[in-house]
C-alpha cells in the first residue's frame, strides 16, 4: 500500500469507527459484533504505526495512548460415547425445553455447566486405581492415550474409594499454559499453535509422554457412565459432587436452575464473562438435573434428548479480501474462494473462506478489495457475511467469473438449473489430485495414513500421478522424505497391500465418477455381480480385467434402465467407460492385483427386491445402521420416495416423504415394525 492509499484507508477506517463508537456508545446501538470494532481499530493501529504522518489528534487510536506493536492402540469403549445437540439461541433452548416437557411428567431441574473447549477424555478405574485414558475416537472405539493422560497432575491415579469407575471429562491447556507453550516455540523457531484446543490435543497425542508432562495440561470431569453409577447418584448435581468426593476434579462454576429463563439468563452471563476465565470455553452445556427424567428421555440415534450444547455466538471480525481465487473439485466444480488478510477469530487464524458460488457473490456484492465481516460458523467453517460498503474507495474490482480453468486452461461451463461452474476437462490436474483425496478416503479404499497431506506431498515430489501409483511405490521412493521414517512407512506399506482387496462397490464409489454416490456404486455394482455369476452358482470375486469385459456388455440405455442408476447416472457411466484414457487407468489398476469382493452385494436376503425410503430422527439405529441391515437382507435403499418404494421407515419429526408415501399409498414404518420386518421368516 503507498502513502496515498494508507492515507485514504485510514480516513475511512477513522470514520467509520467513530460512527460505531457513537451508535455503541451514545446511542446503544450494536450495528456489528463488538469484535468487528476491534479488529476495524487494530487495522488502523498498524496502519499508524508503518505510516505514522497520517496520526491525527481526532484518531480512535488516540484514546489508548501510543500505537501498540507412533501410532495409538484402539480400543472399544465399554458404552458408545455420544454427542450433544448444539443449539445457537435462546429460542432454541425454549424449543427444546418444549420438546423435553412432553417427556416428563413433573417439573424438570436444570443443571447447567461451563463447556470446556478442550479434549473429550474418558479415564477407566479399577479397584480405585487409574487404569487407562481414552480419546472419545468415533464413540464406539478410542485411542489408548494412558501414557500421556496419566502425567496430568491434576487426575488421581488414585481414587478415595477402591471403586470401578468410568469417568469423562475435557482436557484443556490453560491460558497461561497456552501462552508459555507458544512463547518455546517461538524460542526454538517452531510454528505457534493456533489455539489452546489444538495444543491440548496435539499434547495428548505426543508418543513422549515427557513432552505432554511438560505443557501442563488440565482436565475438567462431569460425567460418569451408567453401567459405573453409583445407585445413591439421583441427579447430575449429585454426580459432580460424588465426582468431587472421589478426588476428580471438576468445574466449580456449574449451577442448578428450576426455570427456562434463569438457564438462559446463565448462558448470557457466561458469553459476557467467558475472557475472565483462565481456560477457553465455547458454550455452555444445559442437562436435565434428575437422572430418573433424563433415562425417561431417553437418545436420539445421534445425541441424549436430555442434554444440549449451547454454542456461544460466532466470534466476528473484519478483515480484507486480497484476491479472489478458484478452487477445482473432483469433479470439476469450480468454487471461489476469498483470500484474505490473516484474522485472528474464534481462537485460530484464518486467511481464506469459500464464496459457495457465483451467485452468493453477487447476492452479497463481494468484490475484491472489500472490508468484509467474517465469522466460523459453527465456530468451525469460515464464512463472508456482508461487505462494509461505506469502507469502500471506489477501487474495489468487482470479480467475473473467467471462461477458462486457471489450472488448465480448459473451458469451464454453467449448466442450466446448476449454480456452480464445471471445468470441461476431466483430466485437469486439479481434479485428478481431488480424485486421489476421494480414492484413498474412509468410504472407498480406507488407506489408513494416506490423507489429503500425503497425497499432495507425493503428487508434489513426482511420486505419484494417478490412484494407480500409489500401488507401485516402494519403500524406498518414500524413506527419507518429510516425517517418513522407516516405522511410518512400513505402516503406510501395509494399509496400501490390505486395501488391495476391497469391495466392488467401494471400488466403483472410489472412481469418483459423477453423480456416482454411495448408493447407487452399490446397484450398480449389484447389477455388475450379478452378469458375472449368470453363468456361476453365486457372485465370485473378479479382477478389474473381468470388469471392464462386463461393462463391455452394456450399452447407454441398458445402463439408464438399472434399478437405482436412471438417465443421468447411466448417461455419465456410458461417457466414462467409454473414455480411452479411463480405460488405460483401469488396465493399469488391473496391473497391480486388485482383487474386488462381491460377496456384500448378494440379494437372497427375505428384503431382496424391496425398497425402502428413511425419513425423521431414527432412535435405536443411526441411518448408516439401518441401510447396512436392508443391504444385508437383499433391500434396497432409495432418497426419494417414488410409486415403486416398498415401505418408508419413518423416525421422529418426518417430513414431507411421510405426507407423500400416504398419498401414494406406501406402506410406513415404526423403528419396532421395522426390526419385526428384518426377523420374519418372509416378507
Amino acid at each position: 500500500m503507498d502513502q496515498s492509499e494508507a492515507k485514504i484507508r485510514i480516513e475511512k477506517l477513522k470514520d467509520k469507527i467513530k460512527d460505531l463508537n457513537y451508535k455503541y456508545f451514545v446511542l446503544d446501538q450494536s450495528e456489528v459484533n463488538e469484535s468487528v470494532r476491534d479488529s476495524l481499530k487494530r487495522e488502523l493501529i498498524d496502519l499508524e504505526t508503518e505510516f505514522p504522518q497520517f496520526i491525527s489528534p481526532d484518531s480512535p487510536t488516540r484514546r489508548v495512548g501510543s500505537a501498540l506493536s507412533s501410532k495409538f492402540k484402539e480400543i472399544a469403549h465399554t458404552t458408545p460415547k455420544m454427542s450433544l445437540a448444539d443449539v445457537f439461541s435462546a429460542d432454541e433452548i425454549r424449543e427444546w425445553f418444549e420438546r423435553i416437557q412432553k417427556l416428563s411428567s413433573g417439573p424438570i431441574e436444570f443443571v447447567c455447566e461451563l463447556k470446556i473447549d478442550g479434549l473429550n477424555i474418558t479415564i477407566q478405574y479399577k479397584k480405585g486405581l487409574f487404569a487407562r485414558a481414552l480419546t472419545r475416537g468415533d464413540g464406539k472405539k478410542g485411542e489408548d492415550v494412558t501414557h500421556t493422560v496419566k502425567t496430568i497432575e491434576s487426575i488421581p491415579l488414585k481414587l478415595n474409594e477402591a471403586i470401578d469407575l468410568e469417568v469423562s471429562g475435557e482436557v484443556y491447556l490453560p491460558k497461561k499454559s497456552f501462552e508459555e507453550l507458544n512463547f518455546a516455540q517461538a524460542a526454538n523457531d517452531l510454528p505457534p499453535f493456533a489455539n489452546p484446543r489444538n495444543a491440548a490435543a496435539g499434547s495428548v497425542r505426543q508418543l513422549d509422554p515427557q513432552i505432554s508432562a511438560s505443557r501442563k495440561l488440565d482436565m475438567f470431569c462431569y460425567h460418569i457412565d451408567r453401567n459405573t453409577l453409583n445407585e445413591n447418584i439421583k441427579t447430575q448435581e449429585d454426580l459432580l459432587e460424588y465426582l468431587k468426593h472421589q478426588g476428580l476434579r471438576i468445574c466449580d462454576h456449574y449451577k442448578k436452575f428450576s426455570a427456562i429463563d434463569e438457564v438462559i439468563n446463565f448462558c448470557d452471563k457466561w458469553h459476557k464473562k467467558r475472557e475472565s476465565l483462565p481456560f477457553e470455553i465455547d458454550g455452555i452445556v444445559i442437562k436435565v438435573n434428575n437422572l430418573a427424567q433424563q433415562n425417561g428421555m431417553g437418545f436420539t440415534a445421534k445425541a441424549p434428548r436430555f442434554a444440549i450444547a449451547y454454542k456461544f455466538p460466532a466470534a466476528q471480525v473484519s478483515s480484507k479480501i486480497l484476491d479472489i481465487i478458484l478452487q477445482i473439485g473432483r469433479t470439476g466444480a469450480v468454487t471461489p474462494v476469498a483470500v484474505m488478510t490473516p484474522t485472528l477469530v474464534a481462537g485460530s487464524t484464518v486467511s481464506r473462506a469459500t464464496l459457495h458460488n457465483e451467485d452468493e457473490i453477487r447476492k452479497k456484492d463481494i468484490r475484491i478489495g472489500d472490508t468484509v465481516i467474517i465469522q466460523k460458523a459453527g465456530d468451525v467453517i469460515p464464512e463472508v457475511v456482508e461487505v462494509i460498503k461505506d469502507l469502500r474507495t471506489g477501487k474495489e474490482k468487482i470479480f467475473n467469473f473467467p471462461k477458462e480453468c486457471p489450472i488448465c486452461s480448459s473451458p469451464i461451463e454453467r449448466k442450466e438449473e446448476e449454480s456452480a461452474y464445471y471445468c470441461t476437462n476431466i483430466h485437469c490436474p486439479a481434479r485428478e489430485q481431488e480424485g486421489i483425496i476421494h480414492f484413498v478416503s474412509k468410504k472407498a479404499f480406507d488407506i489408513e495414513g494416506f490423507g489429503e497431506k500425503i497425497v499432495i506431498q507425493f503428487m508434489e515430489a513426482g511420486l505419484i500421478h494417478d490412484a494407480a501409483d500409489i500401488f507401485l511405490l516402494k519403500p524406498e521412493d518414500v524413506m527419507g522424505l518429510d516425517l517418513f521414517k522407516e516405522k511410518r512407512t512400513n505402516n503406510l506399506f501395509t494399509s496400501i497391500e490390505k486395501s488391495k482387496t476391497i469391495a466392488l462397490e467401494r471400488f466403483l464409489f472410489a472412481l469418483g465418477i459423477r453423480y456416482l454416490g454411495e448408493q447407487s456404486s452399490y446397484d450398480f455394482g449389484k447389477q455388475i455381480a450379478a452378469k458375472r455369476s449368470e453363468d456361476r452358482e453365486a457372485y465370485t470375486n473378479m479382477t478389474i480385467s473381468d470388469l471392464i469385459e462386463i461393462i463391455k456388455t452394456f450399452d447407454c440405455e441398458s445402463l439408464k434402465n438399472i434399478d437405482g442408476i436412471g438417465e443421468k447416472i447411466g448417461e455419465t457411466l456410458y461417457e466414462w467407460f467409454q473414455d480411452e484414457k479411463n480405460l488405460q487407468y483401469l488396465r493399469k489398476l488391473n496391473q497391480v492385483g486388485l482383487i474386488l469382493t462381491t460377496h456384500s452385494l448378494e440379494s437372497t436376503g427375505s428384503l431382496a427386491g424391496k425398497s425402502f425410503v428413511l425419513t425423521g430422527t431414527l432412535i435405536e439405529f443411526t441411518r448408516d445402521q439401518v441401510k447396512n441391515l436392508i443391504k444385508q437382507k437383499g433391500g434396497k435403499i432409495h432418497s426419494s420416495i417414488s410409486k415403486d418404494t416398498n415401505y418408508l421407515v419413518v423416525g421422529e419429526s418426518a417430513g414431507s416423504k411421510l405426507k407423500k408415501a400416504q398419498e401414494l399409498g406406501i406402506e410406513t414404518l415404526t423403528e419396532t415394525e421395522f426390526k419385526n420386518l428384518l426377523t420374519s421368516e418372509s416378507v
